[in-house]
């Protein structure tokens, strides 16, 4: 028996096979979970072909964080594949080119906006679309990704503000779905080549940075330690642990420049 033996898991993010998102949702079935992914736009027929290449084929249902219609309609969908929810996977992030790149300073609000809506506030808003699906008494696990926003780091600017309001949404997060039972923890990953990261100006730097900094060998090619994270988080094995962020970076976030 897995350690997610029997749970019934969302996850949202899958693209890639090389995205975090995806070896969640595979460890997830190897340790006996049943899964259920989320895509939308043109990114849906991308989803819906990576999902076969799962230890076992995923439904996926149709979710875009920002379109209340398909917030409301999400519970009601899930449940056509699985009865309730055990957890739910947030790999969601975005930020229009104009938000990125050095152009913090020029940034228009139209820009940032879309960034923190996208990044920051599907966080809570997924939460509560799924929320009517969660057994109060066996409680449930909403885990996200973010990117350590401790510091400001070279040329990733607004993304790198609407992470710092998903880890404080994360807090608030947990401070009130705390009575329900409900754990609300984030993996701060370290850089990993994804179809997300391509987006972003300068990667590059971020290698090199890891590359001299962490304690343990950090490879960029290998989401798989992030994903680990993230199913130990959803797993009963973290019973009495919320509102917290697990660094999955190899230690550079404890290493000074």
């Amino acid at each position: 028996m897995g350690i997610l033996s029997g749970k019934n898991i969302l996850v949202t993010g899958v693209l890639t096979e090389s995205s975090i998102a995806f070896h969640i949702a595979r460890i997830a079935q190897e340790e006996g979970a049943n899964v259920v992914l989320t895509s939308f736009g043109r990114a849906l027929s991308i989803t819906t072909r990576i999902a076969v290449r799962l230890p076992k084929p995923a439904p996926v249902i149709e979710l875009d964080v920002t379109n209340v219609e398909h917030l409301d309609r999400l519970a009601g969908l899930v449940k056509e594949h699985l009865p309730t929810l055990d957890g739910v996977v947030h790999s969601i992030g975005f930020a229009p080119e104009a938000a990125l790149g050095g152009n913090f300073l020029n940034t228009s609000w139209e820009d940032v906006a879309t960034a923190v809506h996208v990044s920051t506030f599907s966080y809570k808003s997924l939460a509560m679309a799924c929320k009517p699906l969660f057994n109060k008494e066996a409680g449930a696990a909403i885990v996200g990704l973010t990117f350590d926003a401790t510091v400001a780091w070279p040329k990733y600017d607004w993304m790198g503000v609407a992470k710092a309001g998903l880890e404080s949404a994360n807090r608030y997060l947990a401070r009130d779905l705390g009575a329900e039972n409900i754990r609300c923890n984030l993996i701060a990953a370290g850089p990993i080549k994804t179809m997300a990261a391509k987006s972003i100006p300068g990667f590059g730097d971020f290698e090199d940075v890891w590359n001299s900094r962490a304690p343990l060998f950090w490879d960029v090619a290998d989401p798989i330690p992030a994903a680990q994270g993230a199913v130990a988080l959803l797993s009963p094995l973290f019973p009495k642990t919320t509102g917290e962020i697990i660094h999955v970076d190899g230690g550079v976030h404890a290493i000074g420049g």
